[in-house]
């Protein structure tokens, strides 16, 4: 009992280092983008009235998973997954309407590993993948509160899975498929002017979402069967990081005619 509380002690110190690295490297990333926009023609073009706003996150990605697993079309008693929460740099597009409407596209690229819980938990990692997770909101923003605007937003995110792998396949699988799947996100931030159009910006987003993921031809009975996860993802989207807001006619040469929208 003492060598697997020690284990997993030892696994947890682990799992917090990995996480403090990839955080170290994602700030690394937004600092390197911040830096090559501030030495852009668009650091002379900031406006805090700006109808666009582009920004650069270091972003958290939680999934809060739940999943059931069938092998060959049986349920696995207690059998669960669990999808890894990763640090990772992502950035933001918004166009603003009005001084209070907004539409914003979030992206990024993450890899994420997937390790079997409960029943199938001595699996370890049943499989990795990378991720494409564009999300669309609209948003409302509080504006009347100097340089503090909170703001909310709706919308839909759309995650594609991508060069999918079996992780360490102690299910012997031959290969994994993850299904792409839609889901409807809420969101609440807040933008804190710094001036000339800069501001940090914090977000959480969460979606809700699920997905199939299919382990091709298994060791688990002769000849093979598939055994398949449906899986509620749900990630939580936490995000800090720079923005920076300008008008668009300013860039296509048309300061003249471009208009503060609030």
């Amino acid at each position: 009992m003492v060598e697997v509380i020690a284990s997993q002690v030892a696994g947890d110190n682990q799992g917090r280092g990995t996480i403090m690295s990839k955080m170290a490297k994602a700030f690394a990333a937004l600092g390197l983008v911040a830096s090559i926009v501030g030495m852009s023609p668009l650091a002379v073009a900031g406006s805090d009235d700006g109808n666009f706003q582009v920004r650069v996150l270091a972003t958290v990605v939680d999934p809060d998973t739940d999943a059931t697993v069938k092998a060959g079309g049986v349920v696995i008693p207690g059998a669960d997954a669990d999808v890894s929460t990763e640090v990772i740099p992502a950035t933001t597009l918004t166009y603003f309407f009005n001084k209070n409407l907004a539409v914003e596209l979030f992206c990024c690229f993450a890899k994420h590993d997937i390790d079997g819980k409960g029943a199938i938990a001595p699996l370890g990692e049943i499989a990795d993948t990378w991720i494409f997770p564009p999300a669309l909101t609209l948003q409302y923003h509080f504006t009347g509160m100097g340089r503090w605007e909170p703001y909310v937003g709706a919308g839909v995110q759309y995650i594609d899975f991508f060069d999918t792998g079996t992780g360490q396949n102690r299910l012997g699988a031959t290969s994994v498929s993850i299904d792409d799947s839609w889901g409807f996100t809420l969101q609440a931030g807040l933008d804190v002017g710094l001036g000339n159009g800069w501001s940090l910006n914090f977000d959480v987003k969460k979606t809700w979402l699920d997905t199939t993921v299919t382990w091709h031809n298994t060791a688990l009975a002769p000849g093979g069967v598939n055994v398949v996860g449906d899986a509620d993802l749900d990630p939580w989207i936490f995000s800090a990081g720079l923005g920076y807001r300008f008008d668009l006619g300013s860039i296509f040469g048309h300061r003249a005619e471009a208009a503060p929208i609030k």
